[in-house]
C-alpha cells in the first residue's frame, strides 16, 4: 500500500501480524515514553502470552507507515470478532446493523486491548508531519476494511489533540464519554489534599481509611526490584476470582504478568494488602511519565473500605509523593467522585463502511455528545472540593 495524503513525500504502508515483527526501537521511537500501554513491551506481552490472538477474537494487523524505508508512524490495529475488552460500548450498533441485514463483525479497532486508558493511537515518529502520516495510516486502515469487507473502523481513547485532528477528518465520527481522574494541584501530602475537600467528604475519607486497616491489615506498595513471583501469584489469584465474577472469564493470564514483570517491572506499581502474614488483596497500577494508571483489583477477603484504600487513596498518595500530575482510575464509577476523582471527557473516533449506517450513527452520536457533555457538567457540580467562600472550616 502507498499513500501520500497531504505530503510530497511518498508514504509506504505495510501491516504486521505481530508486534514482534517490528524492532522495539522503531516501535518505541514512534510511541514515545509517556504512556506504558502503547509500548512495544506491553503490547508484545499481550500477544506472546496468548491473551491477544485470533483465537480470543483479537487478530493483530498493525499498520506501519514508512518514508524512505524508515518507520514514520504506526497505527496499532486489530481485527475484532466481538466487542469485548474495549470499554467503548458499541453493542447497540452491532445489534442495529444486524437488524438491518448487515454483519457488524469482524470490524477494525485501534486500541490497547483490555485497557480503558487514553493515549496516542496514531503513533508518529518525531520530526515527521503528523497530519500526513496519520492521514496515510487512517486511509490505509479504511482500505483494509474495504478490501476485506469489514464493517467499520474504531479508534478508542484518543488524547484530546488527536481527537481534535480526527474531528477535522470528513469521514470520522467523534464520540464523547467520561471517566473520573484525580488531578494533582501541587499537594504537599495526602493531608493537604484532604484539606481541599469539603469537611463532610474529608471526614468520610478519614473514616474509610481507618476502617480499611482496622482488622490489622498492612498495605505495601511494590515496584521494580521489590516485586517477586509470590506477589504476582497472589495478585493473579485475586484477579482471577474478581474477574470471573465480573466478566465470566478474565482477559489476562499468568504468563502475561510474568512477561510484564520481566520487561516492565519499573513501570508496575502493585499495591498489596496483608493480614496475619497472608496476602488478601491487591491493586495493579502502571506508571507513566506524569500519571499513574489504575488497572485491576482483586481480593480474597472482604473488608469495608479496603477496595477504596488500595485502588484510590494509595494511588493518590503515590502520585503526590512522586510529583505525578494525575491518577486515572479506569472505566466508569461515579462513586469515585466522592473520593476526589473528577469527571473528564474521553474521546473516540468511528467510521462505518456503509454510508447509510454512517449517517445513522452520526445522528445518534450528535445526540449522545450533547447528553454526555451535560452529564459531565452536572457531575462536576457535585465536586467534593471545598467551596472556600461558602463553607467554614469545621472538624
Amino acid at each position: 500500500m502507498t499513500g501520500s495524503v497531504g505530503s510530497s513525500k511518498r508514504i509506504d504502508l505495510r501491516s504486521l501480524k505481530r508486534v514482534a515483527d517490528l524492532a522495539a526501537s522503531d516501535w518505541d521511537r514512534c510511541a514515545g515514553q509517556d504512556n506504558p500501554f502503547i509500548s512495544h513491551a506491553f503490547l508484545d506481552a499481550l500477544e506472546q502470552s496468548g491473551c491477544v490472538t485470533p483465537r480470543t477474537g483479537w487478530q493483530p494487523l498493525h499498520l506501519v507507515a514508512e518514508i524512505g524505508g524508515a518507520v514514520a508512524g504506526i497505527l496499532p490495529l486489530y481485527v475484532k470478532g466481538h466487542s469485548q475488552g474495549e470499554y467503548i460500548f458499541d453493542h447497540g450498533w452491532a445489534e442495529a446493523y444486524a437488524r438491518a441485514g448487515g454483519q457488524y463483525y469482524p470490524k477494525l479497532l485501534s486500541a490497547v486491548p483490555f485497557t480503558p486508558v487514553t493515549g496516542p493511537r496514531f503513533l508518529v515518529a518525531p520530526g515527521q508531519d503528523f497530519g500526513a502520516v496519520a492521514s496515510a495510516l487512517l486511509h490505509g486502515a479504511q482500505g483494509i476494511a474495504n478490501q476485506h469487507g469489514l464493517s467499520s473502523l474504531h479508534v478508542n481513547f484518543l488524547p484530546e489533540e488527536q481527537a481534535d485532528w480526527a474531528g477535522q477528518q470528513p469521514d470520522l465520527l467523534l464520540r464523547l464519554g467520561e471517566q473520573f481522574h484525580w488531578l494533582n494541584e501541587g499537594y504537599a501530602d495526602f493531608e493537604a489534599f484532604l484539606a481541599a475537600l469539603a469537611s463532610r467528604k474529608r471526614k468520610a475519607i478519614r473514616k474509610e481509611r481507618r476502617d480499611a486497616v482496622a482488622a490489622g491489615i498492612e498495605i505495601v506498595t511494590l515496584q521494580g526490584g521489590d516485586l517477586k513471583p509470590e506477589h504476582w501469584d497472589a495478585f493473579f489469584e485475586f484477579y482471577m476470582d474478581t474477574g470471573s465474577r465480573k466478566w465470566g472469564r478474565p482477559y489476562l493470564n499468568r504468563d502475561f504478568f510474568s512477561r510484564l514483570h520481566d520487561s516492565m517491572a519499573e513501570r508496575v506499581v502493585l499495591v498489596m494488602a496483608r493480614r496475619a502474614g497472608r496476602w488478601i488483596a491487591g491493586a495493579w497500577n502502571m506508571l507513566g511519565s506524569d500519571a499513574l494508571y489504575g488497572r485491576n483489583w482483586g481480593c480474597s477477603e472482604y473488608h469495608p473500605g479496603l477496595h477504596f484504600e488500595c485502588c484510590y487513596y494509595q494511588a493518590i498518595d503515590y502520585a503526590i509523593r512522586h510529583g505525578l500530575v494525575r491518577v486515572e482510575a479506569g472505566a466508569q464509577g461515579e462513586h469515585k467522585l466522592a473520593r476526589g476523582y473528577l469527571p473528564v471527557p474521553i474521546h473516540s473516533a468511528h467510521w462505518m463502511a456503509d454510508p447509510g449506517f454512517q449517517q445513522a450513527v452520526a445522528r445518534y452520536l450528535e445526540e449522545e455528545r450533547a447528553y454526555m457533555a451535560g452529564m459531565i457538567e452536572a457531575l462536576d457540580q457535585h465536586s467534593p472540593f471545598r467551596q472556600v467562600q461558602a463553607e467554614p472550616e469545621t472538624e
